[in-house]
């Protein structure tokens, strides 16, 4: 009997699942927006509701619970201060998962999980501070 056996394999070990999970879910806070398999994004929705939920809660025994999982403070930072204030008044679904075909090589089918009500500024944000920090350095 499967009682209380969750989720997916993935076709990966337990420690890659959750090294796969918690990058996953630092780069969903990042850019508040990710394309992955159905699958993937399905089983990383429960992981980041409870990430926003610490969030939410606020505390630093929250805090650090968020780090063990993430693993990346700037990432928490952001799930603290921008997240948890946004999500202050909702209760609860804070992502969505949209189909978003299938993959040309493969042909997984694809998903865009994105938070709801998101910043569309927030997805590259990074990757631009990073190259315009490379071209003033240039110069």
């Amino acid at each position: 009997m499967r009682h209380a056996n969750r989720g997916r394999k993935l076709n990966r070990t337990a420690s890659h699942r959750k090294a796969m999970f918690a990058n996953m879910a630092a780069s969903l806070i990042e850019h508040e927006q990710i394309v992955t398999t159905l699958p993937k994004a399905k089983d990383l929705r429960p992981i980041v509701e409870k990430l926003i939920t610490l969030g939410k809660r606020g505390d630093l025994h929250a805090r650090r619970q968020a780090i063990s999982q993430v693993r990346d403070e700037t990432v928490v930072r952001k799930l603290f201060d921008a997240l948890a204030t946004r999500y202050a008044d909702r209760n609860g679904g804070y992502t969505r998962v949209l189909k978003a075909g299938f993959r040309r090589g493969d042909n997984a089918p694809l998903a865009v999980i994105e938070f709801v009500d998101r910043d569309p500024e927030a997805r590259g944000a990074a990757d631009r501070a990073r190259t315009e920090a490379d071209a003033s350095d240039e110069a």
